[in-house]
């Protein structure tokens, strides 16, 4: 058994109960929530290790739950959406999800993206203090207590985005795809899109800029990017 908890945040009971027969027979421990207010309710309640979030839900949409989520744990989310628009799945990105999956989806494939997901955030969760905050001018970043300080203060930032630059921080100098980075910060050795990294690389920068002029997050033309030490 994989002694897991899955909260599915679902107002479909037809999918809700596929998702958890299926995820049951994984080994997972699943609980389900109806509408997003109940969903908020048991994550607090439960503290499940994973969420598989419908955005369309009533009392409170799915982009609020993960923003509230968001604001107290950086336990993985994956949303759900019927629509599977680019706006969605950048918006997601944005409010802290890991992952995005569109119905109708093929049960193999989503139970591969839990699992590549919770393996994911283990491996991070469990380097604990064996890895040092990482200081350059005007910047620290702990993954330990997933902490940005920027000149001495501490930035709000979503988990993946933090995770994105302790990486290509702790490589600097160093280019990478944007293959590669998926599959080091995300684990989606299977499933690559771009569009991911160009987001969160988005989003640093606008909270990096002017921060600092001896290190810059570039982009190498055609390659990906790195975390360049200047002079």
């Amino acid at each position: 058994m994989l002694d897991k908890k899955i909260l599915v945040v679902d107002d479909d009971p037809n999918i809700s109960d596929l998702l958890k027969i299926y995820l049951e027979k994984e080994g997972y421990e699943v609980k389900i929530a109806s509408d997003g207010n109940e969903g908020i309710n048991f994550f607090k309640m439960y503290s499940p290790d994973l969420v598989l979030l419908d955005i369309m839900l009533p009392k409170k949409d799915g982009w609020q739950v993960c923003r509230e989520i968001r604001e107290m744990s950086s336990k993985p989310i994956i949303m759900i959406t019927a629509k599977g628009e680019v706006f969605d799945k950048v918006l997601g990105l944005e409010l802290g999800a890991d992952d995005f999956v569109v119905k109708p989806f093929d049960m193999k494939e989503l139970s591969a993206r839990v699992k590549a997901v919770l393996r994911r955030y283990q491996a991070y969760a469990g380097q604990g203090d064996s890895k040092e905050t990482i200081k350059f001018d005007n910047i620290e970043i702990s993954k330990e207590k997933y902490e940005l300080k920027l000149c001495g203060k501490a930035i709000d930032i979503p988990p993946k985005e933090l995770e994105l630059l302790y990486f290509l921080a702790s490589n600097c100098n160093r280019v990478f795809s944007r293959d590669q980075l998926l599959d080091k910060v995300w684990g989606f050795d299977y499933l690559g899109d771009s569009r991911t990294v160009d987001v969160h690389v988005k989003r640093l920068r606008e909270k990096l800029e002017g921060v600092s002029d001896k290190w810059v997050l570039k982009t190498v033309w055609g390659v990906g990017y790195k975390f360049e030490i200047l002079g």
